[in-house]
């Protein structure tokens, strides 16, 4: 009797196991699923998006190109121009970026875009950074008879401002369309062999188109025996905004580098220059050729306004059309590429965005310079310049701004927050030591600033650089109040705070 009341007993314990682990499962399933549950509410109520666009703004032929001292008609459109659109949204705050292929973008033609789509999107105007990137082979988007930079306020949009308004609405609407689960990542890399001072001190004084003497010169030739050293730093590294989808499509990368532009564009061409380039690049390593929605690859400019691709101390370079554009874009985006496959995106971050109104006041002309360019203006034009070459240009521009131009201007100042990532927007061609500043200070882990950001004014040389003069320092060409940058950089550095929130997004302390 005792062997089967053994085995009884065995079967009987092994039964009770298998009961005992199929309760056990049940209540772990039940379990998981609860917290499955749970879970996927949390994520219901903290999913990333994003979405992207490009929006054709390629102007007509016949129109003047600018960005140099002539402006040649436009006969041939090399490669299309495009506001191209980044928005990402963590399901309480939505940000948009929208960088325009143009020299110089004013704030009515922006401030217009951001009423509309305010009003018919509900986006917050605070929440819209636009900025153009400084192409200098595109059409003036600063007004029929307008000079670059001037300060008269509502005057109506011509024809093409009006054209840049709606297409830039528009690729912003097709941008929050295109708006799915994402993941995003940020990072940066360094290409140094492509940044160079253009300001250099000189062995001698050289004379200015305001009869003035400068201490530096920008561009001043390639080999040339008087330049001693460049007049400021510069900044080499490539910053970049990754998102995708979460099964690995890319959607988009926004990139920033210190680089005013490149050039080696024909008389006659519509260009976007290098900006464009590295977006097909990027789009080429990725692999994302052919997707639905695009793959949208977005360069914007830096803090760029005393920095371009020139070794003045190096040999000269012969290259044809187009072909240093491909080089600098090329190189730029394969470092951005070799970054990229190490970045770690993350299923959720939050976002911020607030702006500021900044009263600055206009630069006016000394009695020194009034008296010197009326003397230019009394002088023959066939004659040989009492100064410079430019002269008759700044005669003109110096008499407009005492006739035509306020006081004080306001300007925007605009941060935007993307984890523990801070982005500074400036509506000036800024000089890197003032984005380095920014960098140095900023309370974020990772910051970059983009310039000619909600407006065009200028160039901002720091209160040092104007001591120094050079063409960036010209009254004409600078327009504000020599301490302007530093008090740029001090309402920049109350936003990054006031976004910064709480302390997990600030820098670790000495």
């Amino acid at each position: 009797m005792e062997e089967p009341t053994a085995k009884y007993f065995c079967v009987n314990r092994i039964c009770q196991r298998i009961f005992m682990a199929t309760v056990l499962i049940m209540v772990s399933s039940l379990a998981s699923a609860q917290n499955a549950t749970t879970t996927s509410t949390l994520s219901a109520d903290k999913v990333f998006r994003a979405g992207a666009s490009l929006s054709n703004v390629t102007p007509q032929l016949g129109e003047p190109i600018v960005g140099n001292w002539n402006s040649p008609p436009a006969t041939h459109i090399h490669d299309q121009l495009f506001a191209k659109t980044l928005a990402i949204d963590d399901g309480t705050t939505r940000l948009v970026f929208v960088l325009v292929d143009n020299v110089g973008i004013n704030r009515e033609v922006f401030d217009q875009a951001k009423e509309r789509l305010n009003k018919e999107t509900g986006l917050p105007i605070e929440h819209m950074l636009m900025a153009a990137t400084h192409t200098h082979s595109g059409t003036s988007a600063q007004g029929k008879g307008q000079q670059r930079g001037n300060f008269q306020e509502n005057n109506p949009l011509d024809d093409y401002q009006k054209f840049l308004v709606g297409r830039i609405v528009d690729g912003v609407k097709v941008a929050i369309n295109n708006l799915e689960p994402a993941v995003i990542a940020w990072g940066s890399g360094m290409v140094p062999q492509h940044v160079f001072n253009r300001r250099w001190f000189m062995k001698n004084p050289v004379m200015s188109p305001l009869g003035l003497t400068d201490k530096v010169k920008m561009n001043p030739g390639v080999g040339n025996p008087d330049i001693t050293e460049p007049a400021g730093p510069v900044d080499p590294e490539v910053s970049f905004i990754a998102v995708k989808s979460p099964d690995g499509r890319p959607i988009a990368i926004l990139g920033n580098y210190s680089l005013h532009y490149v050039g080696g564009v024909p008389k006659g061409h519509i260009s976007a220059d290098y900006f464009a380039v590295f977006g097909d690049k990027i789009q080429q390593l990725l692999g994302s050729d052919i997707q639905k929605p695009p793959f949208v690859g977005i360069m914007s400019n830096g803090t760029s306004g005393d920095v371009n691709n020139i070794n003045f101390q190096g040999p000269k370079e012969s290259r044809g059309p187009y072909e240093k554009i491909q080089v600098v874009a090329g190189d730029v985006a394969d470092e951005v590429y070799r970054v990229y496959q190490s970045l770690e995106f993350k299923d959720w971050v939050p976002l911020g965005g607030v702006h500021s109104v900044l009263t600055l006041d206009v630069r006016r002309a000394s009695p020194v310079v009034l008296e010197n360019m009326a003397k230019v203006r009394a002088h023959p034009e066939d004659s040989e310049p009492l100064f410079h070459s430019l002269e008759k240009t700044y005669a003109n521009r110096i008499k407009q701004l005492e006739e035509e131009w306020p006081d004080k201007i306001e300007i925007i100042l605009q941060v935007f927050r993307i984890g523990d990532l801070g982005i500074a927007a400036i509506p000036f061609e800024t000089f890197a030591e003032t984005g380095l500043e920014i960098k140095q200070r900023s309370p974020f882990n990772s910051s970059f600033s983009i310039e000619l950001a909600n407006g065009s004014y200028g160039y901002l040389p720091t209160p040092t650089q104007h001591e120094l003069g050079g063409y960036e320092t010209w009254l004409g060409t600078n327009k504000v109040e020599k301490e302007a940058s530093t008090k740029i950089v001090t309402e920049l550095m109350s936003l990054f705070n006031l976004v910064a929130g709480d302390e997990s997004t600030m820098k670790a302390s000495d």
